[in-house]
């Protein structure tokens, strides 16, 4: 802990605690989930907070365990390198990015299934009374009875964890760091970072548009890619932020 930088400590003890607090509370776990996930604007439990909050909440110990992982081995060093001011506002923006974009892609498949279940005949009062409760008279036909789960999944499952925000510190340590060598369990050879983060990335956006996921089921792939990408938008930003205030110095 005495290498730890402090901005870490504190995004990994409350990440900690928050996790601590839904398992070991009776009842707080679903409050916790209620009010700090990151759920669909058309769920009641909606709240603009949440882009924020959900990053301190996890679905489980091997979820928790590895984004705090990925982000005592990576963020250490950037906070380092940056200074705690940097490196928060980097970590937030990436974890605020990485939810509007599954939102974004959530958003346009919610509207995709919407359209197809009005085709089919049903009307949009019944789909948003079936969103809400959860129940209702549902149509036989198996077509759209499996589109009907999908919204819902949409509509009902909120996002947790700091995996959006950690994907972005995984990118900006391969900038700066790209010969670096890395390894996963599943991957126990060192790779280089310029090869390894790519690879990850690949996976992700194979995943997340096929549904085949090595992972397991439930994951926002699409959120690690939108943290990745706005982590790799920050860097070329800051870098040619840089350049540019080292021509002005040389003239």
């Amino acid at each position: 802990m005495n290498r730890m930088s402090r901005a870490v400590l504190a995004l990994l003890s409350v990440n900690l605690a928050v996790f601590a607090a839904g398992l070991l509370v009776p009842g707080w776990h679903d409050r916790i989930l209620a009010a700090g996930a990151f759920w669909f604007p058309g769920n009641g439990n909606f709240g603009v907070w949440q882009a924020v909050t959900y990053m301190f909440l996890h679905g489980g110990l091997s979820h928790i365990v590895f984004n705090m992982f990925a982000l005592v081995s990576f963020g250490s060093i950037l906070e380092r390198e940056w200074g705690a001011t940097r490196f928060l506002l980097f970590y937030f923006l990436c974890g605020i990015g990485a939810a509007l974009i599954q939102l974004a892609v959530n958003w346009h498949e919610a509207g995709t299934l919407h359209a197809q279940l009005v085709a089919a005949g049903m009307s949009p009062a019944t789909i948003r009374d079936l969103m809400a409760t959860g129940s209702g008279a549902v149509p036989v036909d198996p077509a759209i009875r499996a589109t009907l789960v999908e919204l819902y999944r949409i509509h009902a499952a909120p996002m947790v964890g700091a995996s959006g925000a950690i994907y972005g510190l995984m990118v900006a340590f391969g900038c700066l760091h790209p010969n670096a060598k890395l390894a996963l369990v599943f991957v126990p050879v060192p790779v280089a970072a310029k090869y390894f983060i790519p690879a990850l990335l690949a996976l992700d956006l194979l995943s997340g548009v096929t549904g085949f996921s090595l992972f397991g089921a439930g994951i926002a792939h699409f959120a690690h890619l939108g943290g990745a990408a706005i982590g790799f938008l920050l860097m070329l930003l800051w870098r040619q932020r840089a350049a540019a205030a080292g021509r002005a110095l040389a003239i």
